[in-house]
This record gives structure tokens, C-alpha cells and sequence, in this order.
């Protein structure tokens, strides 16, 4: 893996448990629209035609010389000098016929001083070649990958996805069957950038100009596109990134219009916001380009007519939440008239609650804890609680942990009730035919790990929560409470019996008023469950942390692990396994959606070496199950949330091992 992978973190694709060093990408590592950074906004002089041929538009650049299009590497390498090791190339265009043995280019990076070819796409009549300088102890030379009859002479539009990784070069058109070419060179790991240049459409000069038009060149670093793109009903004009002059509707300018093109056809652009829908646009449509969305104005408000898609493209840093001390867990929450608010359990005296302020979380209150590992919001009618796990004895060394109150006077949370625990670890409200229920994961007493750890119930008349079931657990660390239909389950994580932790977890199910066995799960360290629908179907994901037992010598991939995904099956009325994930000590799992996509976000926190690893989002894709799309550098990560605001949807993770929480945006597309 090249340095700069070294050093970029926020990658389409992900490679679970890959050590992390720093946060900040040296690139924005998204679908970069190279063709974007050189269409000018003085369009009309600089002799860039945009073109509509078969329903769609392309740019002509035959007109323009070649140094207008072209911008310095420097634009988007902006942190570091090294092209990606592994990337893909994304280009929509229409090829003209061209003469026998005559090349031209599509897209260059060459360097200034010495006019030195670093990289190329050109193409000749029967064939599409890939460029790249290779260097080694004897000098440097140019390497050419060829791949014959791309398909490209018939005068129509397509979309070649060019993959390289490592040693492999593949290309696909038109979301067709991919051509793999196992290079004798592969793409260098260490090719620098630095002073050189992109060029659209030539390689400096004019000779070799492209003649044709193009829609779409995007440079996606760290992934092969294809996933992202096909299938596609209409694989020829694959959208990943368009430049927005290709992207408006015909139609009449407006006074506000801010680029205007010269035409081959009567098209014009116009861009700017949402329109207003008022009487004067009643029953009249709105397609929003950028999202694919037809909307049709109804009674002043805009009305989807086919519903724009959202999907999620990448994840980029929104805030860094400086914390007291390290965090062991976080809650989001809403309270009504009130706003959003997340709570941290942090290791030291103090935890907190922050408040979403113009769109940042922002100080608001500090709570004494002791060690707090979990925080669990919840309400009993119009009352507001949130219930703290302590997980080290207070100064008078008694164990407690606390449930508080919303004041609605106040507006903070008020100590309401203190119940004695031992090192506990969650909290898990819920409620079965409206009688309300919190059970406490008690982790261990002294050196003992097989204790109860206890089900309390609201008693409306002393307005306290009551002891209502002891349940035998091993080293308890996450209560996950969930109903099928008239069903309800309650499933313990058992982390560690004393002697091992290849100990079994075990879902409940309630019958005749108390949580009786129904199914045991063999679980190495679990540290967390979570239950969440696709569909109709029904899933349920452990979270294993450590496989070790007294017995054995502990290695380093003790901590590289399975976890595991199990389906409900109805007709077995047990669950089943569904599917293994590779996890670095894995602490949690979120479950999350963007639009019709599904997604689990797995918290990985050491791989035997360094608490630096990344956390990986796994995207669900049917009957592949879910599969590695986003990897997120973290430090000793313990807890996901995902949150929805008005500006979008965004994560948040704490950090076991960092007095540093970070909030991620969700970037849709």
C-alpha cells in the first residue's frame, strides 16, 4: 500500500483493521470530478462547446488550447505529492472515428520542468492504452497497459471504468463483463506528483488533441468504481460525477444564470437553488438534477412525483468533541422544545451532556460519575431520564449508578434515583405491555465475573424502579432488548467467566411475566449486540472483542476475530448464522440507513499491536450479505451513534484510549 494510503483515512473502500496514524486525509479521498476543476467560467471565450448527441450532453475541448484545460496536480494532492497506488478512472464519452494509427489523449499528468509523461489515458482506433512512468535502480521508462477492442468506434455514448491495483489493470464498459490484465509492472507505489500538471483532452501540446466529446472523467481514489456504478439501466451514461453544466434541464435562462456556454443545440443552463412553488408554479414540475428527483408543485409545497434516490458516497470529518478524559460510551437523544443532545461516559470523574448548536455539539452540562462506562435515555410518559453504568465505587467505595431526571424548570438532568451495581457496564431500557423495565449488565464483583445482573420495573405508585428479576450472567456487558411480533426478547453479551472468554451469551424471551432462556450463542469477549430489520428480515450482530483463555498463551491475533451476524428463522424459531465478519477486537455495532441503503458500522478498537485501527462501514448487499465499503481511522474506538439533523445525516464515535470524540458527516449523493 502506497504512503500516501499511509496517510489518507477516510476511504471509499475499507481494509478492516489497517493501522491509522492521523486523521486528516491529504486528499479529498472521494469521487474527485477532474473534469469539473477545468471547466472555466468564462465559457464563452475560452472555446469549450458544450454538445447534446443521443439524449445526452458532453463537451467538446478540440477548440480549446491545451493549457486551458489543465490545473496543477498541487489542486488536489494538496497534503502530499504520491498519486494513489490504487484507484480507478471513470470516464463517459463519445469516441469520433479516427484515422489508422492515430492516438489521442485523454487525460495527462505530466510533469512542468522536464514536460515528462507521469500519466496517460489515450486511445487509438482498436484499442484503449493506459500510461504510467515506472522507475527503478537503472533509470525510469514508460509502461503501456493496452486492452483491445474497447468497444468505442461507434460513434455512441460509454463509460469505461479503468481499475488498477497493484499488478492488476481492469477495465469494464458499460457495466459489461471486466477485461483483467496481470501486468508484468505494476503501477508504482511511490509516483510522485509534485509540479506537475493534469491535462484535459491533450498532452501539453496539440498534437493529440481529443476530437470527441466528453461527460464524466472522475479519478476515485482507493477503489475500484464499478461497485458504485453497476448495474445501471442505462450503463453507457453511468453517472458518478458530472460537472454541473452538464447536469441542467433545457429550458429558458434566468436573470441569475451564472455560466453560460456557447450550444451546437438550443440548450441553456440555469443554476441556482430550489424555485419557489407558489400559485404562479402550481401543477407545474421541478427535476432536481443533482439528486434525480422529479417534483411537482402542489399547494406551495414541492411534492415527489419519483423519489430522488439518496445514497451514501463518502464520510468526512464534521467535528472534533474534546472530551475531560477518555470515553467509554455515548448517547444521542432528543428532548421535545428542548433540541439534541448526546451524553459521553467518561473514564475519569467527570462525564458530560452536549447540546447540537448551530450545527455543532457544544458544552451544556457536567454530571459526576465514577468511571462511567454507558448512558441510556429514556421516558416513562412525559418524564425524561437518563441512566448512568459506574463502573468504580463512589469515595465512600460504595457501587452506584444513577438515574436522572429532566427538569423541565431547569432544563438540566437532576439526580432522581441511585441503584447499587457492580461494575456495571450498560443500561437497557424498554417497555412490554405498557409496564416499564431497566436492566443493569453487571460486570463483576472483586474478582468474581459470574454474578447476577438484575431487571428493575417502574412501580408507578412509588415512582422508583424496583428489583424484578435477577438473571445469572458472566462478565455482563451489553443488554439489547427487541420484539417480534408479540414476542420480546432480551439477549446478554458474557464477556468473560474468569478463566476464559470463549463463554456463551444467551437471548431471553418473556413468558408468563419473567425472561426465560430461548437460545445460547457461543461468544468469544462480547462486548455488544445489536438487532436491527432489512425488510422483513430480522437480524442480530455480536460484537466479539478477545479469544483468550487461562490455559492458552495469549497472541497478538487473539484479538483478530470473528464476529458474527445471525438471522431469525421462523420456521427453526432460533437464529441462525448468517454471516462472519472479521473485526479487530470489536467493542460495538451500529446499524444505520442512507435513503434505501443499509448499513452496519463496526467499532474496532485493537488488533494486538495498536489501538490505531480502523473502523470499518459494511454496506448491505442482498445475498452478498454485507460487504466493506467506508474505512474510518479511530483510536481504541468503543461506541458508534448515528444521528439525524435537518443538514443531514452524521456519526459519532468515542474513543477509549483519547480525550477525543469525532463527529463524521455522511456525505449523500
Amino acid at each position: 500500500m502506497s504512503a500516501l494510503w499511509r496517510l489518507c483515512f477516510v476511504l471509499p473502500l475499507a481494509v478492516p483493521c489497517h493501522n491509522a496514524q492521523r486523521w486528516e486525509p491529504c486528499t479529498d479521498l472521494r469521487p474527485l470530478d477532474v473534469l469539473e476543476e477545468v471547466v472555466p467560467s468564462d465559457g464563452a471565450t475560452s472555446g469549450i462547446r458544450v454538445v447534446q448527441v443521443h439524449g445526452a450532453r458532453g463537451l467538446q475541448l478540440s477548440a480549446a488550447a491545451p493549457h486551458t484545460m489543465s490545473f496543477p496536480a498541487a489542486r488536489i494532492f494538496s497534503r502530499c505529492d504520491l498519486f494513489p497506488e490504487e484507484f480507478s478512472i471513470v470516464v463517459t464519452l463519445r469516441v469520433p472515428s479516427l484515422p489508422a494509427k492515430r492516438n489521442e489523449y485523454l487525460l495527462t499528468v505530466v510533469a512542468e520542468e522536464s514536460d515528462l509523461l507521469l500519466l496517460g489515458l489515450r486511445f487509438s482506433p482498436s484499442q484503449l492504452h493506459f500510461l504510467f512512468l515506472s522507475e527503478d535502480v537503472a533509470g525510469a521508462w514508460q509502461t503501456r497497459v493496452s486492452f483491445r477492442s474497447p468497444a468505442l468506434g461507434d460513434s455512441r455514448w460509454h463509460t469505461l471504468i479503468l481499475a488498477v491495483t497493484a499488478g492488476v489493470f481492469s477495465l469494464t464498459t458499460d457495466c459489461g463483463l471486466p477485461l483483467d490484465i496481470m501486468a508484468d509492472v505494476p503501477f508504482p507505489a511511490t509516483l510522485s506528483v509534485r509540479g506537475a500538471r493534469f491535462f484535459i483532452g491533450s498532452r501539453r501540446r496539440a498534437k493529440g488533441l481529443f476530437t470527441g466529446l466528453v461527460r464524466q472523467l472522475v479519478l476515485l481514489p482507493g477503489s475500484d468504481a464499478t461497485p458504485r456504478l453497476c448495474p445501471s439501466r442505462n450503463a453507457p451514461l453511468a453517472v458518478l460525477s458530472i460537472p454541473r453544466v452538464l447536469q441542467a434541464l433545457t429550458g429558458k435562462p434566468e436573470d441569475n444564470e451564472v455560466l453560460k456556454y456557447p450550444y451546437e443545440t438550443n440548450i441553456r443552463v440555469t443554476l441556482g437553488p430550489r424555485p419557489p412553488c407558489t400559485k404562479v408554479e402550481d401543477a407545474q414540475f421541478w427535476f432536481d438534477a443533482g439528486r434525480k428527483g422529479l417534483y411537482l408543485c402542489v399547494g406551495n409545497q414541492w411534492v415527489s412525483v419519483t423519489a430522488a434516490k439518496e445514497r451514501l458516497d463518502y464520510v468526512e470529518e464534521h467535528q472534533k468533541l474534546l472530551t475531560s478524559s477518555e470515553t467509554l460510551g455515548i448517547e444521542v437523544f432528543r428532548i421535545p422544545q428542548a433540541g439534541l443532545f448526546v451524553a459521553t461516559a467518561n473514564r475519569k470523574a467527570t462525564s458530560a451532556v452536549y447540546k447540537w448548536t448551530e450545527g455543532k455539539f457544544v458544552s451544556y452540562q457536567s454530571i459526576p460519575t465514577h468511571q462511567a462506562q454507558a448512558w441510556r435515555h429514556f421516558t416513562i410518559g412525559k418524564k425524561i431520564f437518563l441512566a448512568v453504568a459506574n463502573f468504580e465505587p463512589d469515595e465512600k467505595g460504595q457501587e452506584f449508578s444513577v438515574i436522572y431526571k429532566w427538569s423541565h424548570r431547569k432544563l438540566k438532568f437532576t439526580p432522581y434515583q441511585s441503584i447499587a451495581t457492580h461494575s456495571a457496564r450498560d443500561w437497557e431500557a424498554f417497555e412490554v405491555d405498557g409496564e416499564h423495565f431497566l436492566a443493569v449488565a453487571n460486570h463483576r464483583e472483586g474478582d468474581n465475573h459470574n454474578i447476577d445482573s438484575v431487571i428493575y420495573k417502574w412501580n408507578p405508585a412509588t415512582r422508583l424502579f424496583e428489583a424484578n428479576q435477577t438473571i445469572a450472567t458472566s462478565g455482563a456487558y451489553d443488554w439489547e432488548f427487541f420484539s417480534v411480533g408479540p414476542y420480546s426478547f432480551l439477549v446478554v453479551a458474557n464477556t468473560f467467566n474468569g478463566t476464559s472468554t470463549k463463554v456463551h451469551s444467551h437471548l431471553y424471551i418473556r413468558l408468563l411475566g419473567s425472561f426465560q432462556l430461548f437460545q445460547s450463542f457461543p461468544t468469544f469477549g462480547a462486548a455488544d449486540w445489536e438487532v436491527f430489520h432489512i425488510g422483513e428480515r430480522i437480524f442480530l450482530a455480536v460484537a466479539n472483542s478477545h479469544s483468550y483463555d487461562v490455559e492458552m498463551q495469549v497472541q497478538n491475533d487473539s484479538y483478530i476475530i470473528n464476529s458474527v451476524i445471525y438471522e431469525l428463522n421462523v420456521t427453526a424459531q432460533a437464529f441462525v448464522k448468517f454471516q462472519d465478519i472479521l473485526t479487530c477486537s470489536a467493542l460495538d455495532w451500529e446499524f444505520f440507513s442512507v435513503g434505501e441503503d443499509s448499513f452496519l458500522v463496526v467499532a474496532n478498537s485493537f488488533d494486538g499491536r495498536t489501538f490505531s485501527v480502523n473502523s470499518i462501514i459494511y454496506r448491505w448487499q442482498g445475498y452478498e450479505g454485507f460487504v466493506a465499503v467506508h474505512s474510518l481511522p479511530t483510536v481504541g474506538c468503543r461506541d458508534w451513534e448515528a444521528f439525524n439533523t435537518t443538514a443531514g445525516a452524521y456519526l459519532i464515535y468515542s474513543s477509549a484510549k483519547e480525550p477525543l470524540s469525532r463527529v463524521l458527516r455522511l456525505r449523500t449523493r
